[in-house]
């Protein structure tokens, strides 16, 4: 079964004060995986390597990343040499990947569905489990420690459901976590 989220990527707000989910910078859509342990696990490795690679840029782009990290886990699948030929991509480059010719044989691969950006104007669609808010703050080259990202998690459904477009799922939603994302991080995904 699959366990939908929305993360919402925001821009850190005044000192002290918890981000404002109902000014989005970006929205994404995850299909599958939406539980804490995963999505925290994420995007707690996706700062470890913005910051790594000295390539954050802002909530816009960590949504950017995000997605691209999502898929590079889920093509992965049809690469794998021990999955049989009617389920699995003969690729060498990502340009073999791309082509549509040799997909004749998926049926709707995995890699192409599974995640979107979503118009944070519209809500969420009203089926998912769980919803992120992840506050990215200002980087500057002469920082000599990363600044902290900021995350809330959702209670599991915990924010209104139905089947019309939700757009004050993410005001009405109650959080069982907001804090940091080590933190966040170190009690969900570290305890698994």
């Amino acid at each position: 079964m699959s366990t939908r989220c929305q993360l919402r990527f925001v821009r850190t707000l005044e000192e002290g004060r918890t981000a404002d989910p109902t000014e989005p910078v970006a929205q994404v859509y995850t299909h599958s995986d939406g539980y804490p342990e995963g999505v925290l696990g994420r995007l707690h490795q996706l700062k470890q390597l913005l910051e790594a690679t000295r390539s954050v840029r802002g909530p816009a782009y960590a949504a950017a990343q995000y997605l691209f990290l999502e898929k590079l886990t889920s093509i992965s699948l049809y690469l794998d040499p021990d999955r049989g030929p009617e389920r699995r991509l003969d690729a060498a480059s990502p340009a073999d990947v791309c082509d549509p010719a040799r997909m004749s044989h998926l049926s709707q691969p995995l890699f192409l569905l599974g995640h979107g950006v979503e118009d944070p104007r519209v809500g969420i669609h009203g089926d998912e489990e769980y919803l992120y808010v992840v506050a990215i703050p200002e980087y500057s080259l002469e920082q000599v420690e990363p600044p902290t990202w900021e995350v809330a998690v959702s209670e599991p459904c915990g924010f209104p459901r139905w089947d019309a477009q939700t757009d004050a799922a993410f005001s009405a939603s109650t959080w069982q976590f907001e804090g940091s994302l080590t933190a966040a991080y170190r009690k969900f995904a570290e305890t698994r």
